[in-house]
């Protein structure tokens, strides 16, 4: 059965000593994480934002709807017709 994540290494007095190349490596790599995840905020971000801003036009347009409809009064002068009797 695979471990998920790789293997646990426990290191104790004797972990292994990395060299200079080895040590720049990794501060680019986390360099180059950094920027990815500030990256990511952004767009996460402006996703929100557009998401936001569309939600509130949808209930602003259902709102003004909903208040126009109220105030329109053509039906209520509205009368039938008197039926005419023929004899």
């Amino acid at each position: 059965m695979s471990e998920q994540g790789g293997p646990k290494i426990k290191y104790g007095e004797n972990a292994p000593k990395l060299d200079k190349a080895q040590l720049q490596f990794m501060k680019l790599i986390e360099e180059q994480n950094l920027d990815r995840v500030q990256k990511l905020k952004r767009v996460r971000r402006n996703n929100l934002l557009t998401a936001g801003a569309l939600g509130l036009s949808v209930v602003a347009i259902y709102g003004y709807s909903i208040f126009s409809v109220q105030q329109e009064k053509f039906l209520d002068d509205f009368e039938e017709p008197k039926k005419v009797t023929t004899n």
